[in-house]
């Protein structure tokens, strides 16, 4: 070889790079940063029920204030995580007469239509935040939630993985129906409701990111995440419960087995692989680390409209900075209930970006 042509070969390699010949490795799937909606089927509580709430707690009423679009409305915007509340009626009827529908009646005034399918007869999760009280949901059915993701996915094939946390509400409230506990069996009833609609080909489960590894933990931190090419059009559901009754639906889905679920258990648990860690500022160096070893988290950017009624943007900026690639809000516009311009984006109103 000349040392004429020697000369040439850095122009060369310096030519393939700046014309994308040498190949970028791809992104994977804990790459990116995503905001998304809490509690997101969830339509405002009517004023005369939260009258009712303020004169026995201002607090809690304050906290219940927000409401979210219809889920497609939300995806349509960009979000890509959302939240979703099922209580367990195997038999159906169980939640189908709000109290709230009587406080309201009581003050004189007819309260809006509610279920006149009488879709809250038929067995099977119902979909809401509080029985009797925050009861208004875009969908009743948790099914026809899972209906309307399908349908939109469908339509938007190419789309970013949709991140769906999921709560298996099962707490008392003092005067209100009783729920039904969360059993292993009831637990396991809603991976049964996921799959009667979503078929294995959107979803991204436990499994698939195990492949060959012996648990998901070993998985995350050797080979890491699917690229992310490879999993779009898909949805990934997190159970985020306590560990009484994660615990339990392992015992349905040991090592997580068949499941549609990852579960929020913390580093050292051989299921471990995404976590929910809501409070990005008390947690922040925790969050940081989780991420730099190849575990998702996800945290929230506000609660209980605190930050929204002081258009306090720290906390968000703490969850931005700490790495987790979920962050929820109930504010990606602005509050129509109370005076607020506080509102949750990335750069240029977008809801997603590459980190």
């Amino acid at each position: 070889m000349t040392k004429k042509l020697l000369l040439w070969i850095p122009v060369l390699i310096g030519f393939l790079i700046s014309v994308n010949f040498v190949q970028k490795a791809p992104i994977k799937l804990n790459e990116i940063q995503v905001i998304g909606s809490h509690n997101s089927y969830k339509i405002a509580i009517e004023k005369e029920i939260l009258d009712y709430l303020r004169n026995m707690n201002p607090a809690i009423a304050n906290s219940l204030e927000y409401e979210h679009l219809p889920l497609s409305e939300q995806l349509d915007l960009g979000l890509r995580n959302l939240e979703l509340d099922v209580n367990h009626d195997p038999e159906g009827g169980r939640y189908a007469a709000p109290k709230g529908l009587d406080i309201i009646k009581s003050k004189g005034i007819e309260p809006l239509p509610y279920d006149v399918a009488n879709k809250l007869q038929a067995p099977g999760l119902k979909l809401f935040h509080a029985q009797d009280i925050d009861f208004r949901s875009h969908h009743l059915l948790f099914t026809d939630a899972l209906k309307e993701l399908l349908s939109w996915s469908n339509a938007h094939p190419d789309h970013s993985p949709i991140f769906i946390l999921v709560n298996a509400k099962d707490s008392p409230i003092p005067g209100m129906q009783a729920p039904l506990p969360f059993t292993a069996t009831a637990l396991d009833s809603i991976d049964l409701e996921i799959r009667s609609v979503l078929s294995l080909e959107k979803l991204i489960t436990p499994e698939l990111v195990m492949g060959k590894n012996k648990s998901l933990q070993s998985a995350i931190l050797g080979q890491g995440w699917p690229d992310l090419d490879k999993v779009k059009g898909r949805f990934l559901f997190v159970l985020d419960e306590n560990q009484v009754k994660i615990n339990r639906y392992l015992e349905k889905h040991p090592n997580l087995k068949g499941a549609s679920f990852f579960v929020n258990v913390p580093e050292g648990n051989p299921n471990a692989g995404f976590m929910v860690i809501n409070d990005p500022i008390g947690s922040f160096e925790k969050i940081q680390d989780l991420v730099a070893k190849g575990y998702m988290v996800r945290t929230r950017a506000d609660s209980d409209t605190k930050q929204a009624r002081s258009n306090d943007y720290s906390q968000f900026e703490k969850a931005k900075a700490s790495g987790a690639q979920v962050i929820s809000t109930d504010y990606y516009y602005p509050s129509q209930l109370f005076e607020s311009t506080y509102q949750v984006s990335f750069e240029n109103g977008k809801f997603e970006r590459i980190k």
